[in-house]
Order: C-alpha cells, then structure tokens, then sequence
C-alpha cells in the first residue's frame, strides 16, 4: 500500500473486506494540514455481531493449533511490521499528528510486543506443582477464553493494538478490533499486514467506527473478554457493565494525571530533560503525560526559570520534519478541551509563566493553516486538592509547577492527591528519597531521574486507582486472556491409594 490514502475502506470481517450493514461514513483528517486521508464505513451493532460470529467460529481451528504454530503466524507479522516501519510510521504521523521520530517508534513498539508474544510460545505455559500423594501428578495449564474485543486509542494507534492483540492470539484467542475514529487508516494498514502474514480467516476481525461500535463490542456476551484502552470514563462504564458479570473479564488501562516530584537533591539538569520530554513529548497526548512538575522550595526558582527558557523555545511545528518537537493536537475537540482547562486554571489562581497556547502564525508551517495547533501552557499554582486543574487530566501540553516545602513525604502527599494513579517519577541524587517514593507512590509506573513516559513492552503498563483495571500489555495481560485449569494424574492402579482414601468403597454387594 502507499502512503497516499485511498478514498475508500471497509471492515475486515472473517477474511472478507466489507462496507458492513451500515449507510454511514466518516472522514480521516490529517490534524497537522486538515487533508482528508480517506473514507471509511461507521460500523454498526450488526457489524460487530458479524464479526463476533466469525471469530466465534474460527476459535476452535485456532485454539488447536500448537503455541508454536500460533507463534509462526505472529513471526510473519513481526516481520510485515519490522519491514514497513517507515512507511506505516509516516501514515501514524500524518494521522495523529506526532513527529515523525515517535510515529516510528509507534510501529517499532509494535513490533517489539510482538516478538515478545511470539518469543514467549516457546517458553512454560503453566505450572507443575507437588502433589499430597506420591502416585499423582499435578500441573496449572492456561487455556484461552475465546473471543477478545480489543478497543485502543488513537495516540499509539500501532503499538498499543499490538498490546492487546499480539499475547491475546499467541495465546489461542481469536480478536475483533475496534481502533479509535482519529485512526481507522492506521487501522487500515494493520489490517491489509495482518491478511499479508496470513492470519487465518476469523481470527483478526476489524470493524472501524465511533464509540456505538465500541458500546456493541462491550455488550456482545459472545466477546469473553474486554481489552481497553483510552478515557478514565469510557473504561469505568465498561467495568460498571462487565466488570463483574460471572464468565467474562475486562482489563482497563485508562489516563492519568501524573506528576514528576523534584527534590532538593535533584541533578537540574535530568530533572529539566525529564519535565519536557514528560509534558511536552506528543503535544502531552499521552495517558502518562505529566501535567504536574512537584518542585522543592530549595531549586524551585532555578528550576522555574530554566523550564519556562525551554518551553519558550520548544520547537512546534510540521509534524513530518525531523527538528519538530511538538506537532498539532488530534482534533478540534482537543483543542477546545485544552484551552478550557488553560482558562479554568487562571480562574483557579494560576500565574502564568508561558501561554503559547495559540501558536502564532509565522510558528505554524505553510500549508498548515487548517491544522489543529496549540503550544505549551505553564504556570505556578499554590497547592490546593480542591482545585481542578490540578486533579482533572487535560491531556494536552498544560503544565502546572507546584511547590513544597518539608521531606519527601510532603512531596508525596501533593503527587499522589489525585483521583488517578498511572504513571509519575521523581528525580534525586538521594536515595533513600528514591526509595521512598518508589514505596509510597501511588502509580503503576514509577520512574526515577527519568521522565514519566515510555513503556518496556515486558514490564506491566497499568494504573491504580480511577488508572486502570488490569495491565493490557506483554505478560500481564495472559491473565486477563486465559483460564488456568487445575489437572492432576493418577499414575496408580491402586485408586484408593492415589486419592488417599483409608477405606474401600463399600457397595450394596458387600453386605
């Protein structure tokens, strides 16, 4: 496939491309340029129920097939991926609008989790575990649930798919996918890979479309778990709903607002690289994002001057071209959220240190008029756990410094006085602080003298609190996936022995 986007797309629904039930399209739009990328059908209720069906049917035929077999399949995309990176990274820039670098990265921590997944099919599967009785054999194998409904978001349009699908089909699982409306063209491009590495019909399903399409992958009982990943109040509505209903599971990864502590003992030079590569890495678009900077009173006025000199100068622009740091917002719904959040954050008090909030024109690139630009927002606030700029996640470059006075733990009281839980690091050349904050944290991702984003596709990815749910991503993920059976042998002719029974069974016979 080129980069040019086609006009027109369809589902992929048991090894068949469709336009599905429904009458409806919609548009993908380029948020750096406002170019209309391609059309692409708005999947129905009984789009989904159609591809359920498929990968209800193509369960069986899967799930018998060994690890191994199931791992060469995966190879194969591995290798689709690993080969088109560029190309498949160009289309993620040009549709969610992140530089260019990351739009690669994108597609290489795809791949990453898919050699994981598939590396993972040769490795133990299950436990053998002693058993009471000498004569009897004892093992915890996993198998797989059957249908997984995976609904991803659209600021790693590539990788986090890959978080739910790659472990999920490895594992015997058949998959119907519904991608974020912002990406169906990232989605797209998954899916012509997916037929190229001959993934068997019914196996991987694809239905694009809005959040009705979502809704009806949620409330389809036949889907025997629930992988998500996006918004705090979506992923709260899915485990209202299933979360708890008897024979299906749902893993949940959801935002954050998330805070980067540093101390009196930081090194100001890795506190600095760690609070712009944390708020301003993907315009701030990422659930682990820091929208919070928690800084000691002792370096707070160094360390105040030196980042607002930085997010001064912090390079907006095309998205396409290498020296771009921040590229556009997704939309204009983003767009309006982050300038609302900015103004409730002066009502609330704030003093602002930099508004580059609308860029002005000779920042924005020719050609690039109709994009959805923005720029960093900092300013200082006084702590308050009443104020919610400061406890509602903006997801976008609004940064707010706060200051502290005292230990660690007051630092910590002010980082973790928040509804959320996902990610925050601190940054210290003490490391007893450290330490501290790696046992008090209240975050499923914990960082020191680095920034609060990145991913290791073989560590958990999850939050606590109004965070998360589970861990969709490389092993933790098999929970959520899998049953474990208990499935003990006797390797004795003497039953009675092998059950540990004193008495033999007395029948009617023996009276």
């Amino acid at each position: 496939m080129s980069q040019q986007a086609q006009e027109t797309y369809r589902h992929y629904i048991g090894g068949e491309w469709t336009d599905g039930h429904g009458d409806e399209t919609f548009t993908s739009v380029n948020p750096a340029t406002g170019e209309e990328l391609g059309e692409f059908p708005r999947g129905t209720e009984a789009d989904v129920r159609e591809a359920v069906s498929a990968a209800e049917e193509a369960f069986e035929e899967w799930r018998a097939m060994s690890y191994i077999d199931r791992a060469e399949v995966l190879w194969d995309v591995y290798h689709e991926l690993r080969d088109r990176t560029d190309e498949l990274g160009e289309i993620v820039t040009k549709e969610c609008g992140k530089e260019i670098s990351e739009g690669r990265a994108d597609v290489v921590e795809a791949y990453h989790m898919v050699e994981w997944a598939a590396g993972n099919s040769r490795h133990p599967h299950g436990d053998v575990v002693p058993s009471e009785i000498a004569e009897k054999d004892s093992y915890m194998r996993r198998q797989p649930r059957g249908v997984v409904g995976c609904i991803t978001p659209w600021n790693f349009p590539v990788a986090i798919p890959f978080w739910h699908m790659a472990v999920t089909l490895v594992e015997g699982n058949t998959v119907v996918w519904k991608p974020a409306e912002q990406t169906p063209w990232c989605g797209q491009t998954v899916a012509e890979m997916m037929v190229e590495a001959g993934v068997p019909d019914g196996v991987f399903n694809l239905v694009q479309g809005y959040g009705d399409a979502g809704a009806a992958v949620v409330d389809d009982d036949r889907v025997d778990t629930v992988l998500f990943t996006g918004s705090a109040e979506v992923g709260h509505q899915i485990a209202d709903e299933i979360g708890g209903e008897p024979g299906r599971e749902v893993s949940l990864e959801m935002g954050g607002k998330n805070g980067v502590v540093v101390t009196e003992a930081a090194d100001l030079d890795i506190a600095l690289h760690s609070a712009v590569m944390s708020s301003f890495k993907t315009t701030g678009q990422r659930c682990v994002s820091s929208e919070r900077l928690v800084v000691h009173t002792d370096v707070y006025d160094e360390f105040k001057q030196r980042f607002v000199d930085l997010a001064e100068e912090v390079a907006v622009g095309d998205p396409l071209e290498e020296g771009t740091f921040m590229g556009p917002a997704v939309d204009e719904r983003q767009v309006e959220k982050f300038h609302e959040y900015n103004d409730l954050a002066r009502r609330e008090g704030a003093n602002v240190l930099v508004d580059r909030a609308e860029p002005d024109d000779d920042e924005v690139p020719d050609g690039h008029e109709d994009g959805h630009w923005v720029g960093p927002f900092v300013y200082e606030i006084e702590y308050d756990p009443d104020l919610r700029c400061i406890s509602e996640e903006v997801f976008g470059p609004h940064v707010a410094l706060v200051e502290y006075e005292g230990d660690i733990d007051r630092a910590l009281d002010i980082h973790n006085d928040v509804p959320y839980g996902l990610a925050g690091a601190i940054v210290s050349e003490d490391y007893r602080q450290i330490n501290r904050y790696r046992d008090e944290g209240e975050v499923g991702l914990a960082y020191a003298n680095l920034p609060c984003i990145g991913a290791e596709v073989q560590l958990p990815f999850g939050g606590v609190k109004k965070s998360g749910k589970g861990s969709p991503s490389a092993r933790e993920v098999i929970e959520a996936v899998t049953e474990r059976t208990a499935f003990t042998l006797n390797n004795s002719k003497d039953i009675q022995m092998a059950q540990g029974l004193s008495a033999e069974i007395k029948t009617e016979s023996d009276d």
